[in-house]
């Protein structure tokens, strides 16, 4: 995983932090980059590489950008890209249509064509967004079908819409602990959620096989990664919760590379976020039951035994390793 941080806070004199600006922004288009108050364009560009796929991380005041042809001749991308407004909105101009993207909302357009996007504060004076871009050739859809998205508002509030918000913002969340072989892995996802948000918009059910496993298989982990707290969680209710039998999600796990069952990767979720409450200084006044407890484990002893078994070392232990004095459990 490449993770690439561009800063601009102070700039040393007018005009340059546009330019500066414009440079970090090279990787996802070449553009001419204008603000209100373009002596200080105060922004932070975070540049996630996972190879074929980019996730672009994004503050700044309000600005305007333009992708125009005489750029595109020297660098022309055959990509498509979702931005993502968190806060404040993105407004994208397109082969003459022009649309608005709000707080969870998204909007779709290409990158090989010239645009016109302008981003506006709101009223913290800063503006938050992502921007996903992944090449033409790795969507299993008809370049013609997903032209008639370009500019068009999609809504991340719920749906599958939701559920790429959700993985983009725990991708750019979670950076710093990917591995190079991570990555690939989650290019993968992350186009088959972006093929599925593109063919809900564009009513088109005949997508591979794989692509429809792999975004049950993401809902059903995530839905996982919500209820860990339950602790009733179990394959069963996993199950009704998607209508799918219990054999199919079985055969679901099987189908991972990891390998484990349902009931082992909620146990190692479990663990993980044991494990990482057990690290934080900010928790340590919380007994070691509580923090327990609040991730499904309702016998501290099973607990204990259970973590002292995938790490080696007691939860006491463990947190009185991690510089911290134990809780008492």
């Amino acid at each position: 995983m490449i993770e690439t941080v561009f800063r601009s806070e102070n700039p040393p004199a007018p005009d340059q932090s546009a330019r500066l600006l414009e440079t970090a922004s090279q990787p996802l288009a070449p553009t001419l980059v204008r603000g209100d108050h373009e002596d200080d364009l105060r922004t932070t560009l975070r540049v996630l590489d996972l190879g074929p796929t980019q996730v672009y991380s994004m503050t700044s005041p309000s600005l305007q950008s333009h992708h125009v042809s005489t750029l595109i001749q020297h660098f022309a991308p055959e990509t498509y890209c979702l931005a993502l407004s968190r806060r404040g909105a993105k407004q994208i101009t397109q082969f003459g249509r022009q649309t608005t993207a709000g707080p969870r909302e998204m909007v779709f357009y290409d990158n090989s064509h010239p645009f016109h996007g302008q981003i506006t504060a709101d009223g913290t004076g800063s503006f938050a967004g992502i921007v996903l871009q992944i090449p033409k050739a790795a969507l299993p859809l008809p370049d013609g079908r997903l032209a008639s998205l370009t500019s068009t508002r999609l809504s991340a509030h719920d749906g599958v819409g939701a559920l790429l918000r959700h993985h983009l913002e725990e991708l750019l969340r979670h950076a710093s602990s990917y591995t190079a072989a991570d990555a690939t892995r989650l290019s993968a996802i992350t186009v088959d959620l972006f093929t599925a948000v593109c063919a809900h918009h564009l009513d088109v059910a005949a997508l591979p096989l794989e692509t429809h496993q792999q975004i049950l298989r993401r809902r059903i982990h995530t839905f996982i990664e919500h209820n860990l707290g339950d602790p009733t969680l179990c394959a069963e209710t996993v199950a009704a919760a998607h209508q799918i039998s219990v054999r199919r999600l079985y055969q679901l796990f099987q189908d991972q590379e990891h390998g484990l069952t349902v009931a082992a990767w909620i146990r190692q979720q479990r663990l993980e976020r044991c494990r990482h409450d057990l690290a934080d200084p900010a928790l340590s006044p919380h007994p070691i039951h509580v923090i327990a407890a609040r991730w499904g484990f309702a016998s501290n002893a099973h607990f204990s035994r259970i973590f002292r078994t995938a790490y080696g070392v007691s939860p006491a232990d463990y947190r009185s390793s991690r510089g911290r004095p134990p809780a008492h459990p």
